[in-house]
């Protein structure tokens, strides 16, 4: 079989010097019937590898679960890379930050939030350990070592801009050994000399990160790096985008000249990304560095693939550049021409509060707990208790994470919101007996820094006037279970939540681009897949529709609406629109 080694000056396949240029593709991202045709178009860039996060949290939803179905195939994507003559790292984590959800770290694991993540906790280690025990017998057979394209594992994420522990990093390492991987072990981190001495090992490779200035950063590597081959394991081409800001992009001849000189010093690399896909269902993470900001739904990174996987100006561009350095092949991509546009009316409604034992779980308790708490890690939870008092009164909690609706008797009476640190609004006056209502959204958990793995929901005791409420009513819902509510006709305004259907004809599979013009904030399915979620602030104004979602036919649209409708119809446009690239 073949060996992938580290030599004093290169990496070496079977003896002989080889160059990593690689491109992050996440296969979580994509629609698995689109992993071929995105492989295919990695090839075709010049790429010689590929690599790929592992997300635990997806999948492992709940404790005892471990998911390698559909979209979560990984077996079947590592495969797809080696018929497309790609080689492969995959990055485990347990931590992966990669803008998703809790960075990868499933929200059960803090249930106890006195759990230390990402240290040696016997508990986080013991958690880490079952994690790797189902991941790895998948993933040791596709090692190059057996026959597979996997060349390296990556050990944790970035640690050295977390933590400052050589224990911890070396339980990893021996989980990993003990668990069959045998092919080298390395960690990146940002190129800063602080974080490249605490986030790796003497004994593992250090890999660096970074965008630009090519040679200050690959210095500071050298430096902890002396001997061996150097390699820059995110090359960043772009950013991520936050819901209220700016879509994010990068020059493409400026990022082309960056990686010409990368390459011309003889440097490995890995592009972040390739290809970025979209973060489907509501899988999105978030920021908080003094305000909370939360990603949005596309992924699209401003990546030489689009987010419909469409070849860009950059991805001609790197192609020119990698052809110096290494073969590229002669076909290379064509552009698709226009998506089909065309409106579609919604024509059935069913109300989110008249319908919460459809859509959850509920459970009662004395005072509000947190999302975490009652096991909902991840969406949505309705909280219900009454009013004992009549008249205006001020509602507050110690903390909103992230976003509360809140209603007296079915009639909107505000929103508390996390990024604005609202923590109290005044409730219209109302009767003694009067039914308080809380839709609290998690609009995605924090994926990088000391808040990771924080609680979701109301934090806090829940007060009136200062007085507690007690006695709640708590469904966990469960969005997908819109399927099975009693939809009728819309016939007038809706002033509550509420999921809305619409049917149209198309001749699928097809990509399309949904816009909702005239809605305000929410979550969207087409045939039963979540494409994520919307929010009229922008900057992103379409939601990406996968082709193979879409039937040759009829299909159906269906829209949780969690604020206002100005007018009852969506519109299927021709291409993308993520928003202004200037403020």
């Amino acid at each position: 079989m073949p060996e992938f080694t580290i030599g004093d000056r290169d990496f070496l396949l079977d003896g002989r010097p080889v160059r990593i240029i690689s491109g992050a593709l996440h296969y979580f991202r994509v629609h698995p019937e689109q992993w071929a045709d995105r492989l295919a178009k990695a090839r075709m860039m010049g790429l010689n590898t590929v690599e790929t996060y592992v997300p635990w949290n997806a999948h492992a939803p709940e404790p005892g679960e471990f998911r390698l179905d559909g979209g979560l195939d990984l077996p079947r994507f590592l495969d797809l890379a080696a018929e497309h003559d790609l080689h492969a790292i995959v990055r485990p984590g347990p931590y992966i930050c990669a803008e998703w959800d809790n960075g990868g770290l499933p929200g059960w694991l803090t249930r106890d939030p006195s759990i230390r993540l990402r240290t040696g906790d016997p508990r986080f280690l013991a958690a880490v350990a079952g994690y790797f025990d189902r991941l790895l017998p998948v993933l040791a057979p596709a090692q190059v070592t057996r026959g597979g394209p996997v060349l390296a594992v990556q050990v944790e994420n970035e640690y050295g801009a977390y933590g400052d522990d050589p224990g911890y990093l070396r339980a990893l390492a021996d989980l990993l050994r003990r668990g069959g991987i045998d092919v080298p072990l390395f960690t990146c981190d940002q190129a800063d000399d602080a974080m490249l001495a605490r986030g790796g090992l003497p004994e593992l490779h250090r890999a660096a990160t970074f965008g630009g200035r090519v040679a200050e950063r690959l210095a500071a590597l050298r430096r902890h790096q002396p001997v061996g081959p150097l390699m820059c394991a995110e090359f960043w081409n772009g950013w991520f985008d936050h819901w209220g800001g700016i879509h994010r992009t990068t020059p493409a001849a400026d990022s082309a000249r960056a990686l010409d000189e990368l390459l011309a010093a003889g440097a490995s690399v890995n592009i972040y990304l390739l290809h970025g896909g979209s973060n489907f269902g509501l899988t999105n993470g978030a920021n908080d560095k003094g305000v909370y900001r939360p990603t949005v739904t596309s992924y699209d990174y401003d990546a030489p693939l689009s987010e419909a996987g469409e070849p860009t100006e950059k991805y001609a561009a790197y192609r020119e550049v990698i052809a110096r350095y290494a073969p590229v092949p002669e076909l290379a991509p064509s552009p698709g021409g226009p998506a089909p546009a065309f409106p579609v009316r919604a024509t059935s409604v069913a109300p989110v509060l008249a319908h919460l034992g459809t859509l959850g779980t509920r459970t009662d308790h004395d005072r509000a707990p947190t999302m975490d708490e009652v096991g909902q890690y991840r969406g949505f939870l309705h909280y219900r208790t009454v009013l004992a008092t009549a008249g205006p009164q001020v509602l507050s909690a110690e903390e909103v994470r992230d976003r509360a609706q809140v209603f007296v008797d079915g009639v909107p009476s505000g929103v508390l919101s996390r990024e604005f640190h609202d923590t109290a609004l005044t409730l219209a006056p109302a009767r003694a007996g009067a039914v308080l209502d809380i839709l609290v959204e998690d609009q995605g958990r924090v994926n990088y820094g000391p808040r990771i793995g924080e609680h979701k929901g109301l934090i806090g005791p829940v007060a009136v006037d200062g007085t507690e409420l007690h006695g709640w009513q708590v469904h966990r819902l469960d969005l997908d279970a819109h399927a099975e509510l009693p939809f009728t006709p819309l016939e007038g305004p809706v002033l509550d939540p509420a999921f809305y259907i619409g049917e149209f004809e198309a001749d699928g599979p097809v990509d399309l681009h949904l816009a909702l013009p005239g809605w305000g904030k929410g979550v969207a399915w087409v045939n039963g897949w979540c494409l994520g979620r919307y929010w009229r602030r922008g900057p992103q104004r379409t939601l990406y529709v996968p082709g193979p979602v879409v039937r040759d036919g009829r299909n159906r649209l269906t829209v949780l609406e969690l604020e206002s409708v100005r007018r009852p119809k969506w519109e299927f446009r021709p291409g993308p629109e993520l928003g202004p690239i200037e403020e």
